[in-house]
C-alpha cells in the first residue's frame, strides 16, 4: 500500500522557518521555548501529520507488533468477549494489544486515537462512543497506510473496514415476536439514533410495527443516555403511562433488566402485563426473573473476525474498506412469552 513519506522534525523547521533542535525541544514542552512558539509546532506537527518516534532513527521504519483497541466500555459482556476474541487472533498471529477506554465520551475517544498513532501501533480497532459526531480523527490513520476495522458501533460511509450485525434484521425480529405474543402497544427503549445501532434497530421497529398494520405512536420512543440512572427514569414513565404499552423492546439488556425490575416494583406483572424483549444477551438477562428474551449478539465472533480483517490487510499492505454482516439470532425466555 502507498505510505507517505514520515515526517520528521525537520520537515516541521522548514515550514516554521526555525531551527530542528527548537522544534525538538517545543515538542518537549521545553521551559526555554516560548508558549507561542509552542504552540505554532503542534499546529504545524498537527497538520503534517508528525508521529513522536520513540524507536532510534535507524529503526524508523520498523514495525511495534502492537495493535490499538478502542472500546466504548469495559463492563458489559459484550465487550469483554469481543476483547477475547480479538486476543485470540492478536496471540496467534504475535501481536500485541494496547486497550484503550473512550468511556463513551467523543472527546476522550479523539485522545485515544491521537495517543495510540503516537504509539506507533500497526492497526487498529475501534468502537465509537456514544455521540462520537464523525471519525475525522482517525484520518491520520488512513494518510499513513495504517489499516482501521471498526465494529459493531460504525460510521456509515466511512473509510475502514467494518464488522457489524444486521441491527435493522435484529430490531425487526424482536419487535415481531412481540407482536406474535399479542402486544400492540410496544415501547422502543433506545439511545442516541445519530448512531447506527441503535438507528437501524428503531428503524427494523418501526419497519414491523407497519408491516403488522398497528398504529405508530411517537409516545412510546423513550430515548436516553444508557446510564442506570436514566434506564431506571424512563422504566418509571413507563410505569405510569395510560394505558399501559403491552410491550418493549429495549434496545440492550441493561434498559430491559432495569425495566423489569422497576416495573415488578411497581406491581406490573412481566410479561403477562407488559412482555419484554431486550438486547446484546449479557450475564444479566439469564439472571434476572423472568429470564429476558434478548437478541444474541456473537461478541467473540465479532472480535475475531475483525482481527482477522486487520492481520490480512496487515500481511497484504493493502487497504480494504468493505463490511462484513454476521448473524444474531433470537432468544426466547420468560420475560416475552404472554402465549406461553
Amino acid at each position: 500500500m502507498a505510505q507517505e513519506k514520515e515526517v520528521t522534525i525537520y520537515d516541521i523547521a522548514a515550514v516554521l522557518n526555525i531551527s530542528a533542535a527548537t522544534v525538538s525541544r517545543g515538542l518537549k514542552n521545553h521551559p526555554g521555548i516560548s508558549l507561542k512558539t509552542k504552540k505554532r509546532i503542534s499546529v504545524t506537527a498537527t497538520e503534517l501529520g508528525y508521529r513522536s518516534n520513540n524507536f532510534a532513527s535507524n529503526l524508523r521504519r520498523q514495525k511495534t507488533h502492537t495493535i490499538g483497541v478502542i472500546v466504548h466500555e469495559l463492563q458489559s459482556t459484550f465487550i469483554t468477549s469481543v476483547l477475547a476474541g480479538i486476543e485470540k487472533i492478536t496471540t496467534e498471529e504475535n501481536y500485541d494489544i494496547i486497550i484503550a477506554h473512550s468511556s463513551e465520551s467523543y472527546k476522550k475517544e479523539v485522545a485515544n486515537a491521537h495517543n495510540l498513532f503516537h504509539k506507533r501501533v500497526d492497526g487498529l480497532i475501534a468502537a465509537l462512543s456514544f455521540d462520537t459526531p464523525n471519525v475525522q480523527h482517525f484520518d491520520p490513520f488512513f494518510k499513513r497506510g495504517i489499516p482501521v476495522v471498526f465494529f459493531d458501533r460504525v460510521e456509515d460511509g466511512s473509510k475502514g473496514t467494518k464488522v457489524i450485525i444486521d441491527n435493522f434484521k435484529a430490531g425487526y425480529k424482536a419487535t415481531q415476536h412481540l407482536i406474535e405474543q399479542g402486544c400492540k402497544r410496544i415501547v422502543h427503549a433506545t439511545s442516541n439514533l445519530k448512531r447506527n445501532v441503535y438507528d437501524q434497530r428503531y428503524k427494523g421497529y418501526l419497519a414491523a410495527i407497519k408491516d403488522n398494520g398497528l398504529q405508530y405512536d411517537d409516545s412510546l420512543l423513550f430515548i436516553n443516555d444508557l446510564k442506570k440512572d436514566s434506564c431506571i427514569a424512563t422504566a418509571k414513565k413507563i410505569a405510569n403511562m395510560e394505558p399501559l404499552p403491552d410491550g418493549i423492546f429495549a434496545t440492550n439488556d441493561l434498559i430491559g433488566v432495569l425495566t423489569i425490575q422497576t416495573l415488578k416494583e411497581a406491581g406490573i406483572k412481566i410479561p403477562q402485563d407488559i412482555a419484554v424483549v431486550g438486547f446484546n444477551n449479557d450475564i444479566t438477562s439469564s439472571i434476572i426473573e423472568p429470564q429476558l428474551t434478548t437478541i444474541n449478539y456473537p461478541g467473540y465472533t465479532m472480535g475475531e473476525m475483525a482481527a482477522n480483517q486487520l492481520i490480512d490487510q496487515l500481511k497484504s499492505e493493502t487497504l480494504t474498506a468493505h463490511s462484513i454482516i454476521l448473524n444474531s439470532d433470537l432468544i426466547i425466555r420468560n420475560s416475552s412469552l404472554k402465549k406461553g
